[in-house]
C-alpha cells in the first residue's frame, strides 16, 4: 500500500520508442515528479526487473516482439498477480485491452487518445485502488483470523438459507469443510434437534430474519455432527444488514456446552445427594419435606419423620478404616431403599445418620411398621471385603403435625427420640414425647460434665466378688464403673456410658478404667490379700481401636499385673462384629496370659460357631435368664442348657445377678461353677473389698 510520502515506482513495457518517450515526457513535466518512470522494452525484460524490484503500476503493451497481444498479460499477471497492470494499446488492438481489462487489468489506454491528465489520473487510480484493495485485504485477514482463534463457532448464510460461510470451529463441530457447505441449506449442514423431544429445532436464521433482531438457540439444543455424533450447543443468531439496512443473511454463533452443561448437572447433583450413598442429602431432604408438608396441610393429612442412627459405626469406621466404612454406608442405604415405598425419601445427613421421610401415612401408628422393618432390614450381616459386619439402630419418629409442623422441628424431635432409643438398650425404635425435651437437657449437662470428669478425677471404680457356688469363697472380681460429680449423686453407667460412647469420650474413660483395675488388683496382692483374677468389661470402641491390644500390654507391664490376674469381658455383638479382626486379637491377648469372658451370654446371636472359633474362658449367663429360675422346671430350661452346654466346651460357667437363695441352690444343683449378684455383695469400694477378701467368703448377711 503507497503512502503519501511514497513515489509510486511505474514499470512500462513498450516496445516503440516514440510511445516510451512521450509517457516519459509526459510524466516529467508532471510538477514534482510524482511518478517514477523505469522502462522495458520486452516482457522478458520487464519480468525480470518485476522479480528484482517493487512496481506500483505496470503500464503493458499488446505490441511487444516476444509475446504480443493478451498472451503477453496473461503471463504477466501469472508472474506479478498482485501488480495493478494498465493496457497500452493500438486503436486495432481495443478490444484486445477490453478483454485484457475484464480478465483482471486495471484499465487500458489507448494510444493517440490519452494526455499528461488522463495518464496521471489512470495511474493514480490504479495506485489508489490497490491501496484500497490492500487495505481490505488486511482487514479481511484480520477478521478471518479473528474467527478463526475464537473459541465459537461462527456460520452465515444468505437469505435464501444457504450456507456462505463456516470458520474453523464450525467445520470441526457440524463436520462440513467450508468448500462443501458453501451453497449447501443450513439445515443439512446445520443439523440441530432438540435435546428432550429428539424432533428438529427451530431455524434460528429464519427466527433472525424473519425479526430482525439476535435471537437465542432452542434451549437444550443439540447439533449433530455430519458423522452423527452430537453435542449440545447454546448461543444466537443474528441479521446481517446491507447499507441501506436491508437483510441479506444471517450470522450464526455457537458453541459446545456438552462439559458445561455435564458439570452443571453434576453440580445440581452433588448439591443435592449425598457423594458416599447417592441418597438426597439435607438440603434435597429439606425441600421435600416442605413439599410433603404443604401437600399434608391441605388433605389434613400425617406424615413421619424416621431418625436413624447406625449404632456403634464409629468403631467399625475406626478399626476397619473408611473406605470399609463407607461401603458399609452404601449397603445399609441400598437396604434402606430397596426395603421402603418409592414415596418414601431416605436421606443421608452425614456421618452414619439417616433421615427418612414417610409421606402419604394412612395412620400414625404406620410408621412403627416402618421403623420395625428399618430394625429388620439392619439385622442380616453385611458382607464388605472379607468381613461380616453387624450393626443395628436406633430410632426416633416424630409425626406431623404432632410433634411439629416445619421440617427443622420435626427432624429435631426425631433426633430426640432417636438419643431416647439408645437410652433404652440400641436396636429399638421411640416415639418422639413431649417430656424428651427436657432428657435432651440433661443429657446435654450430662455430655459437658463427662468431658470434665476425666481431668478432674471424678471416675472411680466399684468391685463386685465373684463366688464359688459350691463354697462361698470368693474366686475373682468385676470392676464397676461410677462416675461421682460434685454437684450431684453418683450416676449410674446405664445413664452415662451410652453417652461416653455416642461423643467419643469411652476411649480415654475405658482405658483409665483398664489402669486403675490392673493397679488396684496389684495392690492387693501387694498387701497380701489372696490373689484373684480381676475383671474389666470392654465396649465395642475399645476392642476396635487400633490400640487396644498395646493398651492392655501397657497397663500390665506399667502397674506389674501378671495377665493371668486379668480378665476382659466382652459381649457376643462386640465378638461378632468383624470376626476374622477378633481372632487375631484375642490371639495376641491370650498371648499374654489375659482370659476373655462372653458377658451377658444368651442375649446376642443365636450362631454358636464362635464359642469353638475363639479362645474363650467363661461364659458368664445374662442376668436376665437367671430371674426366670423358679420351682418350675421349664422356665429353667435354657439355664442348664447354657451350664451344660459350657461345661462341654470346657468353659467356666459364671451366673450373674443372683439374688435370692432359690437362684442359688438352682445354679449350684445344675452344675453352674461361679455366680456373683447382690445375693453374695453389692458392689464396693476397694477397702471393702479387700475386707472382704481378707474373710475369704462373700454372704449376703455380710454385707
Amino acid at each position: 500500500m503507497v503512502t503519501p510520502k511514497q513515489t509510486p515506482k511505474i514499470l512500462l513495457i513498450e516496445n516503440d520508442p516514440a510511445i516510451t518517450n512521450a509517457i516519459d515526457t509526459e510524466l516529467t513535466a508532471l510538477k514534482n515528479s510524482p511518478f517514477a518512470l523505469k522502462c522495458a522494452s520486452q516482457l522478458s525484460q520487464g519480468l525480470k526487473l518485476l522479480g528484482e524490484e517493487q512496481f506500483d503500476v505496470v503500464l503493458l503493451s499488446l505490441s511487444l516482439p516476444d509475446l504480443p497481444g493478451i498472451k503477453a498479460f496473461h503471463k504477466l499477471l501469472k508472474a506479478a498477480p498482485n501488480v495493478p497492470v494498465l493496457i497500452l494499446a493500438s486503436s486495432s488492438l481495443e478490444l484486445v485491452a477490453q478483454e485484457a481489462a475484464r480478465n483482471g487489468a486495471y484499465d487500458y489506454l489507448v494510444a493517440g487518445h490519452f494526455d499528461s491528465y488522463s495518464l496521471k489520473r489512470a495511474l493514480r487510480h490504479a495506485v489508489e485502488r490497490k491501496a484500497i484493495e490492500d487495505a481490505l485485504y488486511i482487514e479481511k485477514e484480520r477478521a478471518v483470523v479473528t474467527l478463526n482463534s475464537i473459541g465459537d463457532a461462527v456460520l452465515c448464510t444468505d437469505m435464501s438459507g444457504n450456507v456462505s460461510y463456516l470458520n474453523l470451529v464450525a467445520e470441526t463441530m457440524t463436520g462440513w469443510c467450508r468448500e462443501d457447505a458453501i451453497g449447501e441449506p443450513l439445515s443439512k449442514v446445520f443439523n440441530i434437534i432438540d435435546g428432550t423431544t429428539r424432533t428438529p429445532a427451530s431455524d434460528p436464521m429464519e427466527m433472525a430474519v424473519a425479526q430482525n433482531r439476535t435471537v437465542g438457540l432452542t434451549v437444550n439444543c443439540i447439533l449433530v455432527r455430519r458423522d452423527g455424533f452430537e453435542s449440545a450447543i447454546e448461543d444466537s443468531a443474528a441479521p446481517i444488514h446491507d447499507r441501506d439496512g436491508k437483510v441479506i443473511g444471517a450470522v450464526i454463533v455457537f458453541h459446545d456446552v456438552t462439559a458445561a452443561r455435564a458439570m452443571s448437572l453434576e453440580m445440581t447433583h452433588s448439591a443435592q445427594y449425598d457423594p458416599v450413598t447417592n441418597l438426597p442429602n439435607r438440603l434435597l431432604l429439606n425441600d421435600r419435606v416442605s413439599q410433603s408438608i404443604s401437600l399434608a396441610r391441605r388433605q389434613a393429612r400425617h406424615l413421619a419423620m424416621i431418625f436413624l442412627d447406625l449404632d456403634r459405626f464409629k468403631y467399625i469406621n475406626d478399626s476397619l478404616g473408611h473406605a470399609v466404612g463407607d461401603q458399609l454406608l452404601q449397603s445399609v442405604a441400598k437396604r434402606l431403599v430397596a426395603g421402603l415405598r418409592g414415596s418414601d425419601t431416605v436421606s443421608r445427613q452425614g456421618g452414619d445418620e439417616f433421615v427418612i421421610l414417610l409421606s402419604e401415612l394412612a395412620c400414625p401408628d404406620d410408621a412403627a411398621i416402618s421403623a420395625q422393618k428399618i430394625l429388620h432390614l439392619l439385622s442380616a450381616p453385611h458382607s464388605i471385603e472379607g468381613h461380616e459386619i453387624h450393626i443395628d439402630g436406633s430410632i426416633g419418629i416424630s409425626i406431623y403435625p404432632t410433634d411439629g409442623e416445619d421440617n427443622e422441628t420435626l427432624i429435631k424431635n426425631a433426633d430426640m427420640a432417636m438419643y431416647h432409643a439408645k437410652e433404652r438398650g440400641r436396636n429399638n425404635f421411640q416415639f418422639f414425647k413431649a417430656e424428651m425435651n427436657q432428657r435432651a437437657v440433661e443429657r446435654q449437662s450430662l455430655e459437658g460434665g463427662l468431658r470434665r470428669a476425666l481431668e478432674r478425677e471424678e471416675f472411680l471404680l466399684h468391685y463386685q466378688p465373684k463366688v464359688a457356688l459350691d463354697t462361698g469363697e470368693i474366686t475373682g472380681v468385676e470392676a464397676l464403673l461410677r462416675w461421682q460429680p460434685p454437684d450431684r449423686e453418683l450416676v449410674s453407667p446405664a445413664r452415662f456410658v451410652p453417652i461416653a460412647e455416642d461423643c467419643g469420650l469411652i476411649l480415654p474413660i475405658g482405658r483409665w478404667v483398664l489402669r486403675e483395675a490392673c493397679s488396684q488388683a496389684r495392690d492387693w496382692q501387694g498387701a497380701g490379700l489372696p490373689l484373684v483374677p480381676i475383671a474389666v468389661n470392654v465396649s465395642a470402641a475399645e476392642f476396635r481401636d487400633q490400640g487396644f491390644v498395646q493398651c492392655v500390654r501397657t497397663a500390665l507391664s506399667e502397674t506389674g499385673l501378671e495377665g493371668q490376674y486379668l480378665q476382659l469381658e466382652l459381649t457376643e455383638r462386640v465378638l461378632m462384629d468383624d470376626v476374622e479382626s477378633t481372632a487375631l486379637v484375642l490371639e495376641e491377648l491370650k498371648m499374654m496370659g489375659v482370659c476373655v469372658a462372653v458377658d451377658d451370654f444368651g442375649t446376642g446371636y443365636s450362631s454358636l460357631s464362635y464359642l469353638r472359633q475363639f479362645p474363650i474362658d467363661i461364659l458368664k449367663i445374662d442376668q436376665s435368664f437367671i430371674q426366670q429360675i423358679s420351682p418350675n422346671p421349664d422356665d429353667s430350661t435354657i439355664v442348664a442348657a447354657i451350664i451344660n452346654m459350657g461345661k462341654s466346651l470346657k468353659h467356666l460357667v459364671v451366673a450373674e445377678g443372683i439374688e435370692t437363695l432359690q437362684q442359688k441352690i438352682y445354679l449350684q444343683s445344675a452344675g453352674c461353677a461361679e455366680g456373683q449378684g447382690y445375693f453374695f455383695s453389692h458392689p464396693l469400694a476397694a477397702w471393702q473389698f479387700a475386707n472382704l477378701l481378707r474373710a475369704g467368703k462373700a454372704y449376703a448377711a455380710a454385707i
